[in-house]
């Protein structure tokens, strides 16, 4: 062991204590390299509460007793240089803390590379990779614009195909890279969003219970690996973003826990420390080194990955204190509230680093309360997203199209509620896993009606998603109309593509992503109130909508594109249904989710109508219309048409 080794500047010790150091990953670790002729590897672990710290391996035996780790001033840090170590050389710490007699072997809170699970060592590891990614990382701020076109496919690493002839294992990150670029870039999306990729021991948590924050999930390959994938799907046009999870970590006795024999990344209080529903720890983000931590994790991913932006898992969890508690089993803050000011501080600190550090990425909130401006920038009071889920939309929306259709009418305020608040935020609307688990059922399963019926109502489901303001995710199998729910340990039912139906459902999404991004109408106004207006959301009687998208560069002048959309949520057509438009010419039908190629009944509007000089709707002019079955209809008027 040599201790005349460092990688801790002065400042770098202080911004650490300070909670502002967010380049962590370059200093704490394993990191290979070469010291006064000698090859070995630099390790640097925080345990303020220590008396002692070595680490093991396979290269001593295990032996605690043969490469101790020395104090680093009173920051709290221990390090050293171990001469011979190398990239694949296992280890992890042990540690003797100064408190109860506690000794534990951990794996390394900063490890670039674990092991496969069940195993639970780090390994030591060198992150460098070429990649071939440049024209796409020039044109991220573009990409990745608001008013730009946002369609997400969110993906599960280990579940999307899977290889039959080996015992329906995984596929690599790799195998993942070369069949999800093509997949994806062929039905349109913009980006794909994976679940957590970080190292997880219970498979079945599907990585929202994180013990490796800096490595990737050894089961599918190496981090090059991983790179790789992300490379190839730049390189095919696609962002990537990833499920980020700083809201919890499990109690896995090798991970973050009770780390150095205090509650050191964890609250001490139990009202405070345990998830009351998940039964794992809450992160202490009012100390200042756990939040240097969290954001240096943030900017591991954002800079040596590749990845364009970070979907934040359970916010709502994080902002306040009472979050799934009864009364008394919580601690209110110092105002006597329920806001966890910590909470918000980390989040504003979070959104702020990650905009000045990388522009043109992206940073999404999963916040599932009427949280203000989760979306407003920090300045102005906010927690700085760029985006948050509209899990209200979500939920409204699936509950509205399970009634059955002749209940509809009756419940016609769960799908036009949004229109109160679709501008209080940025929003994506999201059909996640979320929905697809747990004994919800298939999106295809949860829709009323026969085969065709359920079939009419996916389709409108999907359209309708396209056809709101906001960003669209689709978790992956909604798109080829999945029978059975998801199941992280087999693969989408890909089989289920040789029926037309659900080849139909996904020649319908394949169109709408090309609509969506070909169309300004449908996306440059997905984040401003000028983007949508109703021509009629109260026919109740006949469960009918029907609404305009508008660019938000276009405006609303005469002379401006309008995509007029209608929606008809019964299987009764609809003919000559009269509605306002705001100008007078033709309307091009661009879109029918009853056409025949999706597997509808191919009822519609023989390629647009005319409008007439008639007013109706409070528009100048209107048009006819045949609304199919259970179907939505686009259709585009022309900018310059009188």
């Amino acid at each position: 062991m040599r201790y005349d080794v460092t990688l801790l500047s002065d400042d770098d010790l202080h911004l650490f204590n300070e909670g502002t150091h967010f380049h962590l990953y370059e200093k704490l670790g394993a990191h290979p390299l070469r010291h006064a002729g000698d090859e070995g590897t630099y390790f640097a672990v925080w345990a303020p509460n220590a008396e002692r710290v070595a680490v093991i391996g396979d290269f001593n035996g295990w032996a605690p007793e043969r490469h101790a780790l020395h104090p680093c001033g009173v920051s709290g840090i221990w390090e050293g240089f171990i001469p011979g170590v190398g990239a694949g050389s296992l280890y992890k710490y042990h540690i003797v803390s100064r408190y109860n007699g506690y000794v534990a072997e951990k794996a390394d809170p900063f490890a670039c590379r674990a092991e496969v699970p069940p195993l639970t060592a780090s390994v030591v590891w060198d992150l460098s990779y070429s990649w071939g990614d440049g024209a796409w990382v020039a044109e991220r701020p573009g990409r990745n614009a608001l008013d730009a076109p946002l369609s997400i496919y969110e993906v599960h690493a280990g579940s999307w195909r899977r290889v039959a002839a080996e015992d329906h294992r995984s596929l690599s990150y790799r195998e993942l890279g070369a069949q999800l670029a093509e997949y994806v870039q062929r039905l349109g999306f913009t980006h794909v969003e994976f679940l957590p990729v970080m190292e997880h021991p219970f498979f079945g948590s599907w990585g929202y219970q994180i013990t490796g924050y800096f490595a990737p999930s050894s089961r599918f390959g190496s981090p090059q690996d991983l790179m790789a994938l992300i490379d190839c799907l730049h390189q095919h046009g696609i962002g990537v973003l990833l499920d980020w999870v700083p809201s919890h970590f499990p109690s896995d006795g090798h991970g973050l826990v009770y780390f150095d024999g205090t509650a050191l990344y964890e609250h001490a209080d139990p009202r405070q420390a345990v998830h009351p529903e998940w039964g794992s720890l809450i992160f202490n983000y009012a100390r200042h080194e756990v939040r240097s931590f969290l954001i240096s994790n943030a900017f591991f991913w954002l800079h040596q990955y590749h990845v364009d932006g970070l979907r934040v898992d359970a916010v709502a969890s994080m902002l306040y204190l009472d979050y799934a508690r009864r009364e008394g089993e919580w601690v209110p803050n110092h105002h006597g509230g329920r806001e966890n000011l910590a909470a918000i501080g980390f989040l504003r600190d979070f959104n702020e680093a990650v905009h000045r550090h990388f522009p043109g990425s992206l940073t999404a909130a999963e916040e599932s309360t009427a949280w203000p401006g989760v979306t407003r920038p920090t300045v102005a009071g906010g927690l700085g997203f760029d985006l948050k889920w509209d899990m209200g939309w979500m939920h409204d929306t699936l509950s509205y199209l399970g009634h059955d259709p002749i209940h509809r009418a009756y419940h016609h305020s769960e799908i036009t509620f949004r229109s109160l608040y679709y501008s209080s935020e940025r929003f994506v609307l999201p059909l996640s896993h979320d929905e697809v688990v747990y004994g919800k059922g298939a999106l295809l399963r949860k829709l009323p009606g026969d085969d065709w019926q359920k079939f009419a109502n996916l389709r409108l489901l999907l359209g309708y998603q396209y056809a709101q303001p906001g960003k669209k995710l689709l978790f992956m199998g909604g798109e080829i109309g999945q029978w059975s729910e998801w199941y992280h340990e087999a693969s989408l039912e890909w089989h289920l593509l040789e029926h037309p139906g659900h080849a139909g459902v996904r020649r319908w999404v394949e169109d709408l992503n090309q609509l969506y991004r070909a169309q300004p109408t449908l996306h440059a106004g997905d984040c401003v109130p000028d983007g949508f207006a109703w021509i009629d959301g109260s026919d109740s009687q006949q469960s009918v909508l029907s609404f305009l998208r508008l660019g938000r560069a276009l405006g609303r002048g005469a002379d401006a594109a309008a995509m007029l959309v209608v929606c008809n949520f019964t299987p009764v057509p609809r003919f000559s249904y009269r509605v306002g438009v705001p100008r007078g010419g033709f309307w091009k039908e661009v879109l029918n989710s009853d056409a025949r190629e999706y597997g509808g009944s191919g009822m519609g509007n023989l390629g647009g109508v005319t409008a007439a000089a008639q007013p109706h709707h409070n528009r100048p002019s209107s048009v006819s219309l045949t609304l199919p079955p259970l179907a939505i209809l686009f259709l585009l008027g022309e900018a310059g048409t009188p």
